[in-house]
């Protein structure tokens, strides 16, 4: 990036004053450009805040016995034809893996000599997977030079490079690296164990020298051996299942009993009898005497519900009895009050 991207025009500020703010401000007149906001990164056309330094730590380093042990391990995961074909590849017509050309394919010169050559050997229908996933990027990548992606086809190893690395380089997928320079990103893209690896014979051939075996250190990286791997036979199921470990384990054991589990006599009742004999009496009476009480109740509140019912007609009656009095005694003062104003008036 330029580092005067977005500052490329002659802008100053305009001061304090003039009811405007403090950022710098385009020079001149006759344009629309002119006395607009610049620099800023909130403004049109200004650069970006917090720019992106070049000194920024871009690499991590990592021990070189680790991406030895890295390479070597990608190598080996190209050989097996499950994590090939899990990693995506188009390996069904392939008549093994890893594929191993004669060297006569370093001699090529022309595509099309490349492409009758992967189409003789099967490797042709994981190209046309790769042409048939282009597809236009999403984001803001479109505009930064990466506007499509694509899956990865085969890799193409070579020992000397006669013509090889032009006949191959304008196939869609492919790729190619020298057995001398075997780059980690194009042995296991993404971190993704088992790509498509297509060799030449000396190429191939040229392994042993440069990672060793397990017996004979490499002539090229001083001192390093091919790691063993912490088990010859990884199937447990196998090896466990097998005559020769059966026939010296015991056989399972008859009449064995699991342990009992220990039960709480607090929540378990018949635990509790069996520590407690005298706990069964004990409940027994406890659930008598709730019957009586539930049964004591049930005629308390029936009595007092009788009784009750009874004070309530009495009351009634005493009710009625004094309305009655009541309108007598009125009827009655009525009476001697017309009769006082009767006499009042002669």
């Amino acid at each position: 990036m330029n580092k005067f991207s977005g500052k490329l025009c002659s802008a100053e500020t305009w001061g304090t004053g003039r009811a405007v703010s403090r950022i710098p401000r385009v020079q001149g007149g006759g344009t629309h450009r002119a006395g607009q906001a610049a620099f800023g990164n909130m403004c049109r056309g200004g650069r970006m805040f917090s720019p992106t330094k070049i000194w920024r730590k871009w690499h991590r380093k990592v021990n070189v016995s680790q991406r030895r042990y890295a390479t070597a391990s990608a190598l080996a995961a190209s050989a097996i034809p499950a994590l090939v074909m899990a990693r995506g590849h188009k390996s069904d017509e392939i008549g093994e893996v890893p594929l191993v050309i004669s060297d006569a394919m370093e001699g090529l010169q022309k595509t099309s000599n490349a492409v009758a050559l992967l189409k003789k050997f099967g490797a042709y229908a994981d190209v046309e997977k790769v042409k048939d996933s282009k597809k236009l990027r999403c984001g803001k990548g479109k505009m930064r030079n990466r506007r499509f992606t694509q899956r990865r086809g085969p890799l193409v190893v070579y020992a000397n490079d006669n013509g090889v690395t032009k006949a191959f380089r304008n196939i869609p997928g492919v790729e190619l690296c020298s057995v001398d320079r075997l780059n980690l990103l194009q042995l296991s893209p993404g971190g993704h164990l088992g790509r498509f690896c297509i060799w030449t014979q000396s190429a191939f051939e040229k392994l042993d020298a440069t990672f060793g075996t397990y017996t004979t250190p490499s002539k090229v990286k001083s001192g390093f051996n091919l790691p063993y791997a912490m088990m010859t036979n990884p199937d447990l199921t196998r090896i466990i299942n097998s005559d020769e470990v059966q026939s010296v384990c015991k056989d399972k054991k008859d009449g064995s009993k699991r342990a009992a589990l220990k039960k709480n006599p607090l929540k378990n009742y018949g635990v509790m009898v069996k520590l407690n004999p005298a706990a069964a009496s004990a409940k027994r009476h406890a659930v008598l005497k709730q019957t009586r009480d539930v049964a004591a109740k049930a005629a308390l509140v029936e009595k007092k519900r009788k009784g009750t019912a009874k004070a309530t007609k009495k009351e009634l009656a005493e009710k009625k009895a004094v309305k009655k009095i009541g309108k007598e005694w009125a009827a009655k003062a009525m009476a001697q009050s017309d009769e006082q104003l009767f006499l009042g008036g002669q």
